[in-house]
C-alpha cells in the first residue's frame, strides 16, 4: 500500500512537471492565500466503507514564504462516523452492525512542499503543482449522543466519551492545485488524520483514523510573482571593413636621358681659325660640358672637296678640329681628357652642299 502511494505520487509529480514548460523567467513573491474546500470523510471502523462515508469542509489561510515552502492553518469540520458489530436492533434478532455519527472541528498547522517546484523548477504559470504536506493540531469531537444511546441499552463502549473532548491530532497529505489564473486555482487534496484510540469511543487496541478527500478554490491574495522582462537584445556592432591598404607605389628614380649635343662650327674657304660668329656655338658646347661633366666630346674636321688637293685638305680639317679644342681647353677650360679630335681631310663629306664642308663637327658621348 505504501509503495502504491509512492508511485502515485512520483506519477502526478512526473505529470506537474510536463504539464507546461516554462517559457520566461519570473521572480517570486511572498504571499498569502486563502482556501475553500468540501469532499467526504472515510472513518476507519467496523463497517462497509460505503458505510462510514461522512461530509466534511475545510478552509485555511496560508501563506507562501518560498517558491517550495509554506505554512496553512486549517480548520477541517463536520462529520465523523463509527460502527458497531454485533449490535441487536430488538430482542432475538440477529446481531448486526450498526452505524453511529458524531461531529468535530480539527484545526491544525500544515507544512507545505511543492514538490513541482522543488524538482522542476520555479514555474507559477505552470498548469498543474503538486504539494506534499505535514501538520498537526488539536480535534475538538462533540456531538457524540448516537454512541452514547448504543451504550446505554448496554453494549460496551470502552473508551466512550461524552460532551466535548480534545484530543491531538497528526495529519499528512497530498494536494493538487490545476492553475485557472493567475489568483486562483483548483485544488484537490487528500489527507489522512490519526488520533488516539478513544476518537471513537471503541477500544482497538491501535490509533483511529480517518481521511479526507476534498476539492475547493485556492485564492491568491496578492501578487505571487513578477515577470522579469526579457533583457534587451545586445546591440549588434558591426565592424568597419578594414580600409584597404593602398601600398604606396615603389618609386621610380626618374632616369634623366641627357640627350647628346651636335654643334657644326662652319669656316670660310681656306681658314681654319674659329669666327666670333662661330664661337657662340662653342660657348653652347662648353655650357653643356660644364653642366654636365661627365660627358665627352668628339671633335672632326672637315675640308670641301671642291676646292685644293687631297694633301691640303687633310692639312686643313685638321688645323680646324685643333682650333675647336685648343679654344675649348685654352679659352673656356675644358679639360683635354674629355676630347678626342679627328679630321677627315676631304674624303668624306658629311654635307651635299660643298661650301658647308669647310666645318668641325662636335658630337657629345
Amino acid at each position: 500500500m505504501k509503495t502504491l502511494k509512492t508511485l502515485l505520487v512520483a506519477a502526478l509529480l512526473s505529470v506537474g512537471c510536463a504539464a507546461q514548460a516554462q517559457d520566461a523567467d519570473y521572480t517570486f513573491k511572498k504571499h498569502a492565500y486563502l482556501q475553500l474546500q468540501g469532499g467526504a470523510q472515510y472513518t476507519l471502523g467496523e463497517a462497509k466503507f460505503g458505510d462510514l462515508i461522512s461530509p466534511n469542509v475545510q478552509a485555511a489561510l496560508g501563506y507562501q514564504f518560498s517558491p517550495v515552502f509554506g505554512a496553512r492553518l486549517a480548520v477541517n469540520a463536520w462529520q465523523s462516523k463509527g460502527g458497531y458489530n454485533g449490535y441487536q436492533v430488538s430482542d432475538g434478532a440477529n446481531p448486526g452492525n450498526i452505524q453511529y455519527k458524531y461531529k468535530y472541528v480539527a484545526p491544525t498547522i500544515d507544512f507545505m512542499f511543492n514538490l513541482s517546484n522543488l524538482f522542476c523548477g520555479y514555474n507559477p504559470v505552470r498548469t498543474m503543482n503538486v504539494s506534499a504536506f505535514v501538520g498537526g493540531g488539536v480535534n475538538v469531537g462533540f456531538s457524540n449522543d448516537e454512541a452514547n444511546d448504543i451504550a446505554a441499552k448496554g453494549y460496551n463502549m470502552t473508551y466512550l466519551w461524552d460532551g466535548t473532548k480534545v484530543r491531538p491530532v497528526g495529519k499528512a497529505g497530498v494536494a493538487v492545485d490545476f492553475r485557472l489564473s493567475d489568483a486562483v486555482a483548483l485544488g484537490i487534496e487528500g489527507n489522512a488524520n490519526i488520533l488516539s484510540d478513544k476518537y471513537n469511543s471503541k477500544k482497538a487496541g491501535n490509533a483511529d483514523w480517518y481521511f479526507n478527500v476534498l476539492a475547493g478554490l485556492k485564492i491568491n491574495l496578492g501578487k505571487s510573482y513578477e515577470k522579469v522582462a526579457a533583457p534587451a537584445p545586445e546591440p549588434v556592432v558591426v565592424e568597419p571593413e578594414p580600409e584597404p591598404v593602398v601600398e604606396p607605389a615603389p618609386v621610380v628614380e626618374e632616369v634623366k636621358v641627357i640627350e647628346p649635343l651636335r654643334i657644326d662650327v662652319f669656316f670660310t674657304i681656306n681658314v681654319s681659325k674659329v669666327s666670333e660668329a662661330e664661337e657662340a656655338k662653342v660657348k653652347e658646347l662648353v655650357e653643356y660640358m660644364t653642366k654636365y661633366p661627365d660627358k665627352k666630346v668628339q671633335v672632326t674636321g672637315y675640308a670641301d672637296a671642291g676646292t685644293g688637293n687631297n694633301k691640303i685638305n687633310d692639312r686643313l680639317a685638321a688645323q680646324r678640329a685643333a682650333a675647336v679644342v685648343k679654344m675649348l681647353t685654352e679659352k673656356y677650360g675644358i679639360s683635354a681628357d674629355r676630347i678626342t679630335s679627328d679630321s677627315k681631310g676631304s674624303r668624306v663629306q658629311p654635307f651635299a652642299e660643298n661650301d658647308l664642308n669647310r666645318v668641325s663637327i662636335c658630337i657629345t658621348d
